[in-house]
């Protein structure tokens, strides 16, 4: 039976509910919400957007356009093989590449909160212009989920950390918000989604955050800081799956540090880059304890980094629980 202690019933006036009934209520209402409007949505590759696309198709179907933005903060080949997953799953979806935009928005920027406005200033932009040229969208959706909203605000009201998918529309917009995830845990979501039929694939990925990559660079953000931090966690998310150990953690990251070291890499004196590896457990993202990864795979992951990711010396392991830490670094 799936969580019901939200601020209201994720079942619309029901005590609690099944995934399955879930998505036959949900499905209901949206058609009765959006009729024949024509919606726009932001796809991330991650599990909360890609839910609410499934719900939303099987919904208003053609009259759903989405689009998955390449902000440059992606995964290495994220967009190109995530791109071509969504249309498996026969979704309308565009693809726009705008990479150096986002680039160039963040020059110099380094303060987090700062970035996440800038990144999240910047998917609306690119929703406003594609959904003009679609013509007559009069909705936006999003994968909004209910720790995006808890942890948006203290107990004061006080904004703690801004996310992605909370915060409202500019007005000039002119679009009204979906959100039919918004009173849903990460695992309700993912019980969601199989009861949809989407492919464990895309259920069972780890977390990504909406400002991607971006929150996971310390201080400014360069193309070559990306290329850096893209190559290491490639080697770490796939070394996860390799040994059997990515279906035993919540979510893994790599952090990008603001700091050199010295290192001895073939003989030679380098100064380059640390880097921290983050694995956590949990179970709807508002608590988590640091993921004790056997030490013989650190060692090998640590040494695979090191030797084939260029200005990197230095792998370092964060165990630090949430709270007082977060997940992510930024």
């Amino acid at each position: 039976m799936m969580n019901t202690s939200h601020e209201q019933p994720i079942c619309g006036g029901l005590q609690g509910c099944t995934p399955a009934s879930f998505v036959e209520n949900t499905v209901k209402k949206l058609k009765e919400q959006l009729r024949n409007d024509r919606v726009v949505l932001g796809l991330s590759g991650g599990v909360d957007s890609t839910v609410v696309a499934v719900l939303l198709h099987k919904a208003i179907g053609k009259n759903l356009f989405c689009i998955f933005v390449d902000h440059g903060l992606l995964r290495k080949n994220e967009f190109e093989t995530v791109l071509e997953s969504y249309k498996i799953l026969g979704l309308n979806v565009i693809g726009v590449s705008v990479a150096q935009r986002f680039y160039d928005a963040l020059k110099g920027v380094t303060d987090p909160e700062a970035k996440r406005k800038i990144i999240g200033k910047g998917f609306i932009d690119v929703f406003e212009e594609e959904a003009h040229k679609l013509q007559d969208v009069k909705w936006l959706a999003q994968g909004t989920i209910y720790p995006d909203i808890v942890e948006s605000k203290s107990a004061t009201g006080k904004v703690v950390k801004s996310h992605h998918n909370v915060g409202g529309l500019p007005e000039r917009m002119n679009m009204k918000l979906v959100e039919p995830l918004k009173f849903l845990y990460k695992n309700e979501v993912r019980e969601v989604g199989l009861a949809l039929g989407i492919p464990e694939s895309f259920i069972q990925r780890h977390p990504f955050p909406g400002p991607g990559l971006g929150v996971r660079i310390l201080g400014e953000i360069t193309p070559e800081k990306v290329r850096v931090l893209q190559d290491a966690d490639d080697i770490f998310i796939s070394g996860l799956k390799k040994y059997g150990l990515y279906h035993q953690v919540w979510q893994a990251a790599v952090i990008l540090l603001p700091v050199q070291s010295v290192g001895v890499v073939n003989e030679e004196r380098t100064y380059e880059k640390a880097v921290a590896l983050r694995a956590v457990l949990s179970t709807d993202a508002m608590t988590a304890e640091w993921a004790k990864l056997p030490y013989e795979f650190l060692g090998k992951i640590s040494n695979e980094i090191i030797y084939n990711v260029a200005g990197v010396n230095r792998v370092v392991y964060d165990i630090s629980a949430k709270p007082p830490a977060t997940i992510e670094w930024e």
